[in-house]
């Protein structure tokens, strides 16, 4: 009898013939980009270093096109946005201690966002492993465990042979949900060596399938089915495993509202009649939700942003989905099922009732109705018509990457997304400097489209090096810099919280000057010829600055009384 874990792939005689003749020159970074290249990956983003030449060598010997960054932590924001809007292992190569620990505040946004990020590093020569303090340049008594409570997990190399097994199986972590950055390191002694093992071909890292435990499954869709008022909350997992076409399956088999946490936005589309969009910072919403007699919580861990600040107090029977087993319950008692969310909405679909309620769609208007009348009451046309103008001119299925800033946070809730998997912030982890590094990554995921990065003026001198990168790749990204003279969201919140702000103000540079100066042209706007500039910017070729002098004000939140 043969059975399956008994059958070998039998070479082909040029596999066999460049196995016994290798060609002449490789090291052991002729390893690590072969593997990468029999993975499927095609664009690397990253930083050289001391200890990471022979990595940065062996590019040019391969078909991996690199995006070089000047920021290790830009690089990562930027290998996340890739990771997010192609569904790939995003390649990050970075140097040795400083160069790697510069990267772990954006490995800290993929982790809390699950974008699959293959972050490797160099490390010191072999024989200072260990922690045995040699004093080799960029040492570290344990560089892995800089990492191991950022990313979902570590591999670390200390020979040649071990290098494809170790990408390969950092590659299947990554790509198995839930998705996420992971960390492997290869000592700078192996990857100078010269290498006699043949080039590697025929690498396998299938994802692992999350599958749901049917019994459960078949109890929820029970609960389900025999609702009276069922909702359903979206969050970022439902955009990571490409399951809004089966979660809008699944609201109409059900007439359930969903909204979108902010993580999931464009999960669900934002017009729909069972639509309550994004409002998650609002009570009438948090009111809603709480009325649901069964509410089902796909791909989110319910966390601060998505509880309004946790204030939420669901009355009703939870039902969790979720991939990442440490969020499993971990706000509110549920029924958890830990499984990928497409597939546990395809096993709901399989075994859920139609249910008709005409009154939901009524129900989420007047809900949005309560929402607009409470902003209206605020006196906040400015920030609404500066939002209005930026969608209007942002074509439809462009990606739009965000910044920690007002303009960002008004997005989370009010901006109409037009589609999935199209707009990306640093809300997971809440850093500062996200916006436009990740725009040059979904630039370079897919070059045909026009991407908008937006930041503040606080946020844009995290990344302002990176105008060189647009401009050395020519990556077509426009980036909008709303200028307020400060860290806007904290002047705000000092002045609320103790009558004045305090280390909040900055002197910053003239922002279309400088971006004249890296060859990237720049203009000057105002709110009412916004939408004209931010278009015309688009629709040209290549980099360009868009700069916006205005003090925008936050919507008053609704969880402090």
């Amino acid at each position: 009898m043969t059975h399956d874990h008994d059958l070998v792939l039998r070479p082909t005689a040029a596999q066999i013939s460049t196995a016994l003749n290798p060609p002449p020159g490789r090291n052991g970074g002729d390893l690590v980009v072969e593997t990468l290249a029999g993975l499927g990956a095609t664009t690397v983003f990253g930083l050289p270093g001391q200890h990471a030449l022979g990595m940065f060598d062996a590019l040019r010997r391969s078909a991996l096109r690199y995006i070089g960054l000047r920021v290790e932590n830009n690089a990562g924001f930027a290998a996340d946005a890739y990771g997010r809007i192609t569904g790939e292992a995003a390649p990050l190569l970075l140097s040795t201690g400083p160069g790697a620990l510069t990267s772990l505040a954006a490995l800290q946004e993929a982790a809390a966002a699950s974008a699959p990020v293959l972050a490797i590093s160099s490390q010191i020569p072999t024989a200072g492993l260990g922690g045995g303090r040699h004093g080799y340049l960029h040492e570290l008594p344990d560089q892995s465990a800089s990492f191991r409570g950022v990313v979902k997990s570590v591999h670390t190399v200390r020979t040649q042979s071990q290098i494809p097994s170790a990408i390969a199986a950092a590659w299947q972590s990554a790509l198995t949900a839930p998705h996420g950055p992971v960390w492997v390191e290869i000592p700078q002694d192996v990857l100078l060596s010269e290498t006699s093992l043949p080039v590697v071909t025929a690498m396998d890292a299938t994802p692992d399938d999350l599958v749901p435990r049917p019994e459960l499954t078949a109890v929820a869709a029970d609960l389900l089915s025999r609702a009276a008022r069922p909702a359903i909350i979206a969050g970022g997992g439902v955009v990571r495993s490409d399951a809004s076409g089966k979660l809008l399956q699944l609201a109409e088999k059900l007439d359930a509202p969903v909204v979108t946490t902010f993580g999931g936005k464009g999960a669900f589309p934002w017009t729909h009649p069972l639509s309550l969009q994004s409002w998650l910072e609002d009570r009438h919403t948090t009111d809603f939700l709480e009325d649901a007699d069964v509410l089902l919580v796909v791909g989110s861990g319910l966390g601060e942003l998505s509880s309004n600040y946790h204030t939420f107090k669901p009355r009703g029977r939870v039902i969790q989905v979720e991939a990442d087993l440490g969020k499993l319950e971990s706000n509110h008692p549920a029924l958890g099922i830990h499984a990928d969310a497409r597939l546990a909405l395809q096993a709901l679909l399989e075994t859920v009732e139609d249910r008709t309620d005409e009154s939901a769609p009524e129900r989420v208007r007047e809900l949005l109705a309560k929402v607009a009348d409470r902003i209206a009451s605020q006196e906040l046309s400015l920030e609404q018509d500066v939002l209005a103008s930026v969608r209007r001119a942002l074509p439809a299925g462009s990606p739009s990457c965000w910044d920690m800033t007002i303009l960002a946070y008004w997005a989370w809730s009010a901006f109409d997304p037009h589609g999935a998997n199209t707009m990306h912030s640093a809300q997971g982890a809440g850093g500062l400097g996200y916006g436009f590094p990740a725009a040059l990554g979904a630039a370079a995921a897919d070059p045909t489209r026009p991407v908008l990065a937006v930041s503040g003026d606080g946020g844009a001198l995290y990344s302002i090096a990176e105008l060189a990168t647009a401009r050395q790749y020519d990556l077509p990204v426009t980036w909008l810099i709303v200028d307020d003279g400060g860290y806007g969201i904290l002047r705000e919140y000092m002045t609320d919280a103790f009558g004045q702000a305090t280390a909040t103000e900055l002197t910053r540079p003239d922002y279309v000057a400088l971006a004249e100066s890296f060859g990237v042209p720049g203009v000057r706007t105002t709110p009412e010829t916004l939408e004209e500039d931010l278009a015309k910017a688009l629709a040209t070729p290549g980099p360009s600055v868009v700069v916006l002098p205005a003090v925008l004000r936050m919507f008053a939140p609704t969880h402090l009384g």
